[in-house]
């Protein structure tokens, strides 16, 4: 959403859609540290912002970015990814943070993955 964080005064008026609707206003994230996860995390940042999205194009001086909306059908699908990627999340993030030799759960790992995947499918 680099149009929306291309100057202060459109990044303001995306913060003011937001006012008395949530506790802390919300911006786009343009990146993320780079890891496997990165993915996942732009994708719930962009999917938590939608709502305020979609309200600051309604705002006729933005309206020539309509058509660059993600409509409801591509909504499902970010969803979809994002329940797939989310127990990814949390296997390597688990992984990572041992401090100790983890050889001896990784048939588990890979069990629980594939179980995942099955009930994805």
């Amino acid at each position: 959403m680099v149009l929306i964080m291309l100057t202060p005064g459109r990044q303001n008026k995306f913060i003011d859609c937001q006012q008395a609707k949530v506790c802390t206003a919300v911006l786009l994230v343009m990146d993320v540290k780079t890891r496997s996860n990165s993915t996942l995390e732009l994708l719930e940042c962009t999917y938590h912002s939608l709502e305020f999205t979609h309200e600051w194009l309604q705002n006729l001086q933005y309206r020539d970015y309509r058509p660059i909306f993600t409509t409801q059908d591509e909504w499902m699908i970010v969803k979809y990814v994002m329940e797939v990627l989310r127990p990814f999340q949390y296997w390597t993030m688990w992984k990572s943070m041992r401090h100790t030799v983890t050889l001896h759960q990784i048939i588990t790992l890979y069990n629980n993955m594939f179980d995942h995947m099955d009930g994805v499918m």
